[in-house]
């Protein structure tokens, strides 16, 4: 891990068609500027990184009835945002829910100010898309998760740096 990164956990939330939901983000000064990406966070006091998994998840989308599953993915990251650089250790864990209906309630100022919206995404559609998605890999990698499931080990990304 970076000195001094921020530990995150994010969600690869799957729904019963298989469809992963991502959260449309933007830098809060310039809407135009957008990014898609999972939902996830920083995590809070002695949280276990499933806790703020689970906590960030119901946050930023409302959904709490989740099957968590195992860890899939690690990755480093460095990347502007609000005027400041964010270093961050993420770990990306699988969840599936039955529920597709979102109510984000417990959005941060910031998040507030940078999140657009959130949308389920087939494996076709984030293949296809020429959106920008955090991490740049996922349609590629969740095409894989679907066809050969979680890996046994979690894989390391490469870093981020943007």
């Amino acid at each position: 891990m970076t000195s001094g990164a921020r530990r995150v956990a994010r969600v690869v939330l799957l729904d019963p068609d298989d469809r992963v939901l991502l959260l449309h983000g933007h830098e809060p000064d310039d809407p135009a500027d957008t990014w898609w990406f999972t939902p996830g966070g920083g995590l809070e006091g002695e949280e276990t990184r499933e806790e703020a998994a689970r906590r960030e998840l119901a946050e930023e989308t409302g959904i709490t009835d989740i099957a968590l599953g195992p860890l899939l993915w690690t990755r480093i990251c460095s990347f502007p945002f609000d005027g400041r650089r964010w270093d961050q250790d993420e770990w990306y864990y699988l969840a599936r829910t039955t529920r597709t209906a979102t109510a984000p309630q417990g959005l941060t100022d910031l998040e507030l100010r940078s999140v657009a919206g959130l949308r389920w995404w087939t494996s076709a559609e984030l293949l296809a898309t020429r959106e920008t998605v955090y991490p740049t890999r996922l349609a590629e990698l969740l095409r894989t998760l679907l066809d050969e499931g979680p890996p046994c080990d979690p894989l390391v990304l490469a870093p981020e740096i943007v």
